[in-house]
C-alpha cells in the first residue's frame, strides 16, 4: 500500500513538474523576447529573479525558512535551475554533448525536488549544490571565477584625513552579477611602509564577513542590495600628502564553488601630512624645500666618430646637484629618436647591444658625479646628421619618491663616403709636345652622404697642369669630367698621368683619392725634318723646271717622298733609342744614389 501510494504521488508530482517545466520554458521565451537584458553576458552568472511590490521596492524570494516547501516553491526552484542551465550554455558556448549532460543533471534535480519533502532552506541549499554540479559538467575544471561583477558603489566619496586623525572608512560593495554570492570575506591589504599604507598598522583583525549578496538584473536593484563594510583606522603621524590607494581583497562562494583567487577592489583616500612630509604619487616634489636634481654634464663616444652600422660605447656624465641629499634607486632609461621611411616602418636610431636600454644605480651621493656606460649600435641606414638620445631618469630622495628628470644628448652619425668612376676615355692616347688629348669619364656618388666641391686635377711632368670642377654630388647622383690635356714635355716614364679626385664632407674636411690614366707625349721632331724636306723638294723642283722646260720630274718627286718617309722612320727610331738611353741613365743614377746612401750609413 505504501509503495502504491508513493508511486501515485510520484506520478502526480511528475505531471505537475512537467506542467511547471513547460510553463517555465514559456516564461523564459517571453523574457527573451521582451527583456533580453535579463540574460547574463558570456562569463556572467545566474540571476535569481526578484519581485516588486506595489510600492516599487524589491522583495526577493524567501530562501531561509524551516517551513515545508510547497508546489510553488518547487516551481521557483525548477525555474531557477532551468535559467542557470541556459546561462551556462550561453556563457561557455556549449555543444550538444555537454548540454545533454546538463539536462541529465537538471532532470534528476527536478525529479528529486518533486518527490522529496524538505524545508525551504534545505531546498535552496540543494539548488546551490545542483548548480555547482552543472558548472562542473559545463567545464572540465573551473580554475578561476571572474570578479568583474564586484565593484565599488557609485555613492563612494573619497575621504580626506589628516596626520594623527582617526577615521572610519565605509566601503560599499555592489554585486552587478546575476548570481548570488555567499560567504564573503573582505580584508584590506595593509603595509608597514608609509609610501604604501597611510594608516597605523596594528594588531586589530580587519577581516569582515557577509553571508550573501543577491544577484540582480538592473543597476538600481544592485545598488539597493549593496553591502557596506566599515573599517576604523588611525592616520600615521608621518603620512605624506596626496592620494593613497586602498586595496581590499574579497573572497566569496558562487554556485557552490569557492573563488580560488579573491577579487580586488581599489579606492583612494586623500591625506594631509605634516609640513615637509612630502607628496605621495605625482612627481614626488616636497611641499617645502627644493627638489633634488640629476643633470647631464656631458657625454663621449668610443670611437669618437660614430659611423652608421657600427657599434660604439656611450658614456654619459651625470651629477646629483643637491648639496645635502643623496638620490637612491636611480633608473636611467635611454630612448633614441624614432626613424623610418614611413609611419608603418619606424625604429630607434640606436639599439643597445645587451637588449636593454636601462641602467640602474643604487645611489648618487650629494654634489657627486657618476657615469652611465652603455654599448649601442647605430642603424646602418641612418643619414649623416646628429641624432637625439633622451635620458629619462627616475629616482628617490629621502622621503620623496618617484622623482623624474629628463635630459637629451645629440650624437653625430657619419656615413662612409663612397664614389666610383667610369673607365676614362683618352683620345688620342699618344700626342706630340704642344698637341692635345681629350680625357672624359664620370664620377658616381655611391654613398649615403653628399660629396661637396668635387674637383679633379691632372698631374704629370709630360702634360700642362689642368683641372675640372664638378661641384656637389648628392647621394646617387653622377658628375661628368671632360678635359683637354696639352703635351708639355716628352714622356720619360710609363706615360702615367695621375688624377687627384677631391671632395669635402659636411664639416669641410677634404678627402683626396688618386686614380691613373696613360698618355704618351712625343718629341716634336717631325716639323724640322719636314721643313728641310720641303726646302730640298723645292730646289729639286726648281731645278727640274729649269732643265725640263718647267715640268717637274715625276721620278724625282717619288724619290723625295720615299726619302722623307725613310728619314721619318729613322728619326722615330732615334727618338726611341734616346728615350730608352735617358730612362736607363735615370735608373742608373737612382741606383748610384741608393748605393751612396748604403756606403755612408
Amino acid at each position: 500500500m505504501k509503495m502504491r501510494e508513493f508511486n501515485r504521488r510520484g506520478s502526480i508530482a511528475r505531471e505537475k513538474m512537467a506542467g511547471k517545466v513547460v510553463l517555465s520554458m514559456l516564461l523564459c521565451a517571453a523574457m527573451l523576447l521582451a527583456v533580453p537584458s535579463v540574460f547574463p553576458i558570456p562569463g556572467g552568472m545566474r540571476y535569481v529573479k526578484a519581485t516588486e511590490s506595489e510600492s516599487g521596492n524589491s522583495t526577493y524570494i524567501e530562501r531561509t525558512s524551516n517551513r515545508a516547501i510547497t508546489d510553488d516553491d518547487r516551481a521557483d526552484a525548477d525555474k531557477d535551475l532551468l535559467f542557470y542551465m541556459q546561462s551556462l550554455e550561453v556563457r561557455y558556448h556549449l555543444d550538444e554533448k555537454v548540454m545533454e549532460s546538463l539536462h541529465k543533471v537538471f532532470d534528476s534535480a527536478v525529479y528529486y525536488i518533486a518527490n522529496t519533502e524538505m524545508s525551504l532552506s534545505e531546498l535552496w541549499a540543494y539548488v546551490s549544490t545542483v548548480k555547482g554540479n552543472m558548472e562542473s559538467a559545463a567545464v572540465a575544471k573551473v580554475t578561476q571565477t571572474t570578479s568583474e561583477f564586484l565593484q565599488v558603489a557609485d555613492n563612494w566619496e573619497t575621504p580626506i584625513v589628516s596626520y594623527g586623525q582617526s577615521v572610519a572608512i565605509v566601503l560599499p560593495i555592489v554585486n552587478f552579477g546575476t548570481e548570488e554570492l555567499n560567504d564573503l570575506i573582505v580584508e584590506p591589504v595593509i603595509s608597514n611602509q608609509v609610501t604604501e599604507w597611510p594608516f597605523e598598522p596594528d594588531t586589530t583583525n580587519y577581516l569582515q564577513t557577509e553571508p550573501y549578496i543577491p544577484g540582480c538584473t538592473t543597476k538600481e536593484a544592485a545598488m539597493a542590495n549593496r553591502r557596506e563594510f566599515t573599517f576604523h583606522f588611525t592616520t600615521r603621524s608621518d603620512v605624506m600628502s596626496g592620494y593613497y590607494p586602498l586595496k581590499f581583497k574579497i573572497s566569496y562562494t558562487k554556485a557552490g564553488i569557492r573563488s580560488e583567487e579573491p577579487a580586488e577592489l581599489t579606492v583612494y583616500v586623500k591625506t594631509i601630512g605634516k609640513p615637509g612630509s612630502g607628496i605621495i604619487g605625482g612627481n614626488g616634489q616636497e611641499t617645502t624645500g627644493s627638489k633634488p636634481r640629476i643633470v647631464v654634464t656631458g657625454f663621449e663616444t668610443d670611437p669618437a666618430a660614430v659611423f652608421a652600422g657600427e657599434t660604439f660605447t656611450l658614456t654619459i656624465h651625470v651629477k646629483n646637484t643637491a648639496k645635502d641629499t643623496a638620490v637612491t634607486n636611480v633608473l636611467f632609461d635611454m630612448q633614441a629618436a624614432q626613424e623610418g621611411e614611413d609611419k608603418t616602418n619606424t625604429y630607434s636610431a640606436f639599439l643597445p647591444t645587451s637588449g636593454s636600454s636601462s641602467v640602474y644605480m643604487e645611489q648618487i651621493s650629494p654634489d657627486t658625479s657618476a657615469d652611465i656606460v652603455i654599448e649601442m649600435t647605430a642603424k646602418a641606414d641612418l643619414a649623416q646628421k646628429p641624432y637625439v638620445l633622451d635620458v629619462n631618469m627616475k629616482y628617490d630622495a629621502g622621503t620623496v619618491f618617484d622623482l623624474t628628470d629628463k635630459a637629451s644628448v645629440s650624437i653625430p652619425i657619419s656615413q662612409e663616403s663612397r664614389f666610383d668612376t667610369s673607365i676614362p676615355e683618352v683620345v688620342p692616347d699618344n700626342i706630340d709636345v704642344g698637341s692635345q688629348s681629350n680625357v672624359m669619364f664620370s664620377i658616381y656618388n655611391t654613398g649615403k652622404t653628399t660629396l661637396y666641391n668635387v674637383q679633379v686635377k691632372f698631374v704629370a711632368d709630360s702634360v700642362a697642369e689642368a683641372s675640372a670642377f664638378v661641384g656637389n654630388l648628392q647621394s646617387g647622383n653622377t658628375g661628368n669630367v671632360d678635359v683637354m690635356l696639352t703635351g708639355a714635355a716628352p714622356t720619360m716614364d710609363d706615360g702615367i698621368v695621375k688624377l687627384e679626385i677631391s671632395y669635402e664632407d659636411d664639416a669641410g674636411n677634404v678627402t683626396v683619392t688618386e686614380k691613373e690614366i696613360t698618355l704618351f707625349v712625343n718629341e716634336a721632331f717631325m716639323d724640322d725634318m719636314m721643313m728641310g724636306g720641303d726646302m730640298m723638294m723645292g730646289d729639286d723642283m726648281m731645278m727640274g723646271d729649269e732643265e725640263g722646260g718647267g715640268k717637274p720630274k715625276t721620278g724625282l718627286i717619288v724619290g723625295i717622298a720615299a726619302a722623307v718617309i725613310v728619314a721619318a722612320a729613322a728619326g722615330f727610331g732615334v727618338f726611341l733609342r734616346l728615350r730608352k738611353k735617358k730612362k736607363a741613365a735615370l735608373e742608373e743614377a737612382a741606383d748610384l744614389a741608393d748605393l751612396e746612401k748604403d756606403l755612408f750609413k
